[in-house]
């Protein structure tokens, strides 16, 4: 059996394939990945990997990457944003930031934020947001929006008896009212900011 530094070396070769042609390597590629000889030794690994949830079988016998590949963290609980509070650590489950953030891969992409005019909906410069796109929005929703040829970020607002516009959350910023068009391009799902 590997030992666990090996083990850890052969797992970052994983992502680095993964991460760099965005698809599990095959049987031959593995020979390669891992400096074996022979496919037994790469199925022997493969089962080891689906024991730490590197990686995962599929009903047809293709390897999908499991939690650890694709960069899971534990979920160890709560925290009060409140008074302190005594509190236990415990590991409730793996979470995979790529799966919890996107529900729909193929229609969903980055944006970085310029500019203050969201501010009060806490999505400030450099922010990344995170955009599922379509067409439609309801009320309320913050939408990347192209209004009369120009793109932005704001909240798509429809009231009763008035014009779709798209309002800051800046008390500096008006709204603003479309002249000609107002396509909505997106919905923001999330919002990340990395501290250091």
């Amino acid at each position: 059996m590997p030992r666990k530094t090996d083990i850890e070396k052969k797992i970052k070769d994983l992502k680095a394939f993964y991460r760099a042609n965005g698809r599990m390597p095959g049987y031959t590629e593995m020979l390669d990945i891992f400096q074996y000889r022979s496919k037994n030794a790469v199925y022997k690994l493969l089962k080891r990997l689906h024991v730490l949830q590197v990686v995962r079988k599929e009903a047809s016998g293709k390897i999908s990457p499991g939690p650890r590949l694709l960069g899971a963290v534990q979920l160890l609980g709560t925290i009060k944003a409140g008074f302190p509070v005594e509190v236990e650590e415990q590991q409730v489950e793996m979470i995979n930031l790529d799966e919890f953030l996107v529900r729909n891969p193929d229609t969903t992409f980055m944006l970085v934020v310029s500019g203050d005019s969201m501010v009060d909906a806490g999505i400030y410069e450099d922010d990344l947001v995170l955009v599922e796109r379509q067409d439609t929005a309801r009320s309320g929703d913050i939408v990347v929006a192209q209004v009369d040829g120009e793109w932005t970020l704001k909240y798509f607002m429809r009231r009763k008896n008035e014009k779709p516009c798209l309002e800051p959350a800046n008390k500096r910023y008006k709204t603003i009212y479309p002249e000609q068009e107002l396509l909505i391009g997106g919905i923001v799902k999330a919002v990340i900011r990395k501290y250091r």
